[in-house]
């Protein structure tokens, strides 16, 4: 419980400092805390979804980016073959950094959800405010 409290409270320049893995775990405990059923996928082998996120009966595979740079197109071609695979209903690429103009381009052609630095940081006062609450507004 304590961990998960520890998860929820991250800062953004925590964020910045964390590993891959333990972006996807807080990742995780935001959106649980948001209302969703959450599971982190075992890593390797993925086919480029990190978390699965399941609400009102539709799947929601999300790639979580935690870059030092600006997050390339190869993030959004990963989820939109993950949403494929999984039978997913939408795609989102959350990253700790921004989208570069290309990786904007593909995502609205493919319809895939892109929650940069500043809608992060939103996602998470939004779960430390009100947790179990909804999801990720514009």
């Amino acid at each position: 419980m304590q961990k998960r409290l520890e998860m929820r409270q991250s800062h953004i320049d925590a964020i910045d400092l964390m590993k891959g893995r333990q972006f996807e775990q807080y990742l995780n405990v935001i959106f649980q805390e948001l209302g969703y059923e959450s599971q982190v996928t075992k890593g390797s082998g993925d086919f480029g979804a990190d978390l699965i996120l399941k609400s009102n009966n539709e799947t929601i595979i999300v790639q979580a980016k935690r870059h030092r740079n600006k997050v390339s197109l190869q993030a959004v071609q990963e989820v939109v073959a993950a949403r494929g695979y999984y039978n997913a209903n939408h795609a989102w690429v959350v990253t700790n950094n921004y989208f570069t103009e290309s990786a904007q381009e593909l995502a609205n052609a493919n319809d895939v959800l892109l929650l940069d630095r500043n809608r992060l940081i939103k996602l998470s006062e939004q779960a430390n405010r009100h947790p179990s609450a909804v999801g990720p507004s514009s």
